[in-house]
């Protein structure tokens, strides 16, 4: 059967391969990769960053805006770091996302490396479970003025500085009041970043379809702080009142550094990320291998 998808862009982990025998199985994995969709009838290319790093000329390259704009697929070729990145990239085209994890967790990358041959084949003629995921869009602003925008898919999170004690933070949803917390910080995270940071800090976890934030404080002066579950379509600032050198990280890839009086505002992005899973994926499957709970049934 011929691939139902036409023209197919390779995304691989590169950031942190550097040379050797690491960067020799990245080439050798995306290049099977790549071998394999072209077998099946589809139009290979690799992003342009993926394939200058990893020194891989022998499939045409296309940037970005380009893949957005030419690709009806991309294929994620790492952990749940590269997808991450990838997807908020890709978020506003529209381009569905397959993900093979060459990682460690591989919640959203759920294509096992040893697998992908058999998993792949049925996706590619149309065999599939699709979903999308919601992203926050947040913002600092400066005296009124904003001075960082970006997008995150797990979490935002605003963190007290490295030598310093703890940050006073004073939280309003839609222009409510709703506490001011002392703690080594705080997490907004969506239901995909439920899996993250926010569940080491206690929060619960979420279903990828629910729409609902979830506000988590990091070791809170006041146990009484609790993580709360908020509707997505809910505006969250957060003002920086005290606590010196306090930073704010988005998916723990982009960062900005805060001053006293600083506003993180944190939306509902109007793009999501589109997923392609394996067809009978479903999230409890997931929840309980990479979280090894008890898999014994009646």
């Amino acid at each position: 059967m011929k691939s139902k998808f036409r023209h197919v862009a390779l995304f691989g982990k590169y950031h942190a391969v550097v040379s050797g025998a690491a960067l020799e199985s990245s080439r050798r994995v995306l290049d099977d990769v790549a071998q394999f969709i072209s077998r099946i009838g589809a139009e290979v290319v690799l992003e342009a960053g993926t394939a200058e790093h990893l020194g891989l000329n022998l499939y045409p390259t296309l940037k970005m805006a380009e893949i957005g704009q030419q690709c009806d697929l991309g294929v994620v070729i790492g952990g749940d770091g590269t997808m991450l990145g990838i997807g908020r990239q890709v978020a506003q085209y529209g381009l569905p996302l397959i993900g093979i994890n060459q990682g460690r967790l591989g919640f959203i990358t759920d294509i096992p490396m040893g697998q992908f041959e058999q998993t792949l084949q049925p996706m590619l003629v149309g065999q599939f479970e699709e979903e999308q995921r919601s992203m926050l869009h947040a913002k600092v602003w400066r005296d009124k003025h904003c001075v960082f925008d970006t997008f995150a898919m797990n979490d935002v999170v605003v963190n007290r500085g490295a030598t310093s004690g703890m940050v006073e933070l004073r939280i309003e949803v839609d222009g409510r009041f709703v506490a001011t917390q002392r703690a080594d910080g705080l997490i907004v995270a969506t239901p995909t970043g439920s899996t993250a940071y926010s569940l080491s800090a206690g929060g619960p976890l979420m279903h990828p379809t629910l729409g609902g934030w979830v506000i988590a404080p990091i070791a809170p002066h006041t146990l009484s702080n609790r993580p709360i579950v908020l509707p997505d379509t809910s505006h969250i600032s957060i003002e920086i009142v005290s606590g010196r050198d306090a930073s704010a990280n988005f998916d723990m890839q982009s960062l900005a550094s805060l001053l006293l009086g600083d506003q993180i505002t944190v939306e509902q992005s109007i793009h999501k990320v589109r997923f392609l899973h394996p067809q009978g994926w479903n999230y409890f499957d997931t929840l309980r291998k990479k979280m090894h709970w008890n898999e014994g049934g009646i």
